[in-house]
């Protein structure tokens, strides 16, 4: 699957001719399979150009400007005669070596090094907001005299007061910023609630197009992550009052931009995949935690599920693209597997290919796949599952707080909560 979020014509001539090659082409015979692939890739290259493709190959967002900086600098610095973990360290490692500072330590290299020590998971969460908070004070000084850079084209100045508007917005008081790296496209992450006291976490995975500008709407609120996680927060507390919750709006990877052969493959999605093992098993406590995944992040999800960290009990795909997987069994690890399409998700249309690593797979909705498949009535296509009001969320809620008995299936034949004994709460 390569399609994303496009202008409603383009996203129709695209589909149209995908539809009628996949009627001309057999899927099913190496052959047909081949020359599919090759004419999704054609598609691709007439209609976004070939620069496109090749532009989004040339910046994965990762190392890079300010991070690289910032990481170069953590690296030769020392704290009580001591080296600086490795920024590329697992959690446990960070947060032994944390344990073991004084709290003048700690504020010490916060002080120093915010943009590492905001982003390197197994730093406590405390000093995670605080550095953060800092790490979007100096890009908030540095981004205003862009605004008015003459030197900049129209573009670049108003791209410039988005970039204010968003940072300024991150820095209110009661906002727990846990990711922020303004490089490139930018990178965040939030949490709604408390981490340390949560007795059910969930974290949402974003698809195509997020990215620091993109992680917050007005317009089309529930299609960008904050607004995602602000409906499944308040949706859990609804279903279940009386159950701690935890929500985090997750847009710390690089996710693909626009149309392009990073939407058609897997590479930024396994960068992905273990940036979310990572921060799973940096997490606080024990509590179980869920995995919400939209569009492309369920191919973040799918990569991320065969090294998924015991705590993970669900994971949810909503509008997937496929999640590189042939079933739901091949994922391994004890979470469930749910599935939720809407009839209105233009992705249903769009066929779902593995050929030579274009394309993403079966599609996770399809029977045979073995997930568990939800009711999404109300939710109006693509950008809708998290909409308040909808039986999606609902769902999503349930999982998230560990409801299995209220949830809908999307037959009312099938047996979507078969083996879930009990109502699952905490």
């Amino acid at each position: 699957m390569i399609l994303v979020t496009l202008s409603p014509s383009l996203s129709g001539r695209l589909l149209v001719c995908l539809a009628v090659t996949s009627r001309i082409l057999s899927p099913t015979l190496p052959v047909g399979r081949t020359l599919l692939a090759l004419a999704v890739v054609f598609v691709l290259l007439a209609t976004t150009g070939w620069t496109t493709a090749h532009r989004a190959r040339g910046d994965t967002g990762t190392a890079t400007g300010s991070w690289r900086n910032a990481t170069a600098e953590w690296r030769t610095d020392r704290i009580g005669g001591r080296s600086l973990p490795d920024p590329d360290a697992p959690p446990h490692a960070v947060a032994a070596f944390f344990a073991g500072l004084t709290t003048a330590e700690r504020s010490r290299l916060t002080e120093r090094h915010p943009l590492v020590v905001g982003n390197l998971d197994g730093v406590p969460l405390t000093l995670r907001y605080r550095a953060n908070r800092r790490s979007l004070g100096r890009a908030l000084a540095a981004e205003r005299p862009r605004v008015d850079d003459r030197r900049l084209s129209a573009a670049g100045r108003h791209e410039a007061v988005r970039r204010v508007h968003r940072f300024s917005s991150l820095m209110k008081e009661n906002r727990q910023i846990l990711a922020f790296d303004p490089s490139g496209a930018g990178r965040v992450a939030e949490v709604l609630g408390s981490l340390e006291h949560a007795e059910r976490v969930s974290v949402i995975v974003p698809g195509v197009d997020t990215n620091l500008l993109t992680f917050q709407r007005t317009a089309r609120r529930y299609e960008a992550p904050v607004g995602m996680a602000e409906a499944l927060y308040a949706a859990e507390r609804e279903t279940a009052p009386g159950v701690r919750t935890a929500v985090i709006a997750w847009a710390d990877y690089t996710a693909p931009s626009g149309v392009g052969m990073d939407a058609a493959t897997g590479r930024l999605a396994r960068e992905g995949a273990q940036r979310l093992v990572s921060l799973t098993a940096s997490l606080p406590g024990t509590s179980p935690v869920s995995w919400f995944c939209h569009s492309y992040g369920s191919v973040v999800c799918g990569l991320a599920a065969r090294h998924q960290p015991g705590r993970v009990t669900d994971i949810a795909v909503a509008g997937s693209p496929g999640i590189r997987a042939d079933s739901a069994a091949e994922l391994g690890g004890h979470a469930r597997v749910w599935a939720l399409l809407d009839d209105d998700d233009w992705i249903a249309d769009v066929p779902h290919l593995d050929v030579g690593g274009l394309g993403h797979g079966p599609d996770p909705n399809a029977p045979e796949f073995g997930a568990r498949r939800l009711s999404t009535s109300g939710a109006g296509g693509h950008g809708g599952y998290f909409e308040p009001g909808t039986e999606s969320l609902r769902n999503l809620a349930g999982i998230g707080v560990g409801s299995y008995a209220t949830l809908l299936c999307a037959d009312p034949e099938d047996s979507c909560r078969n083996g879930i004994s009990g109502t699952g709460l905490v």
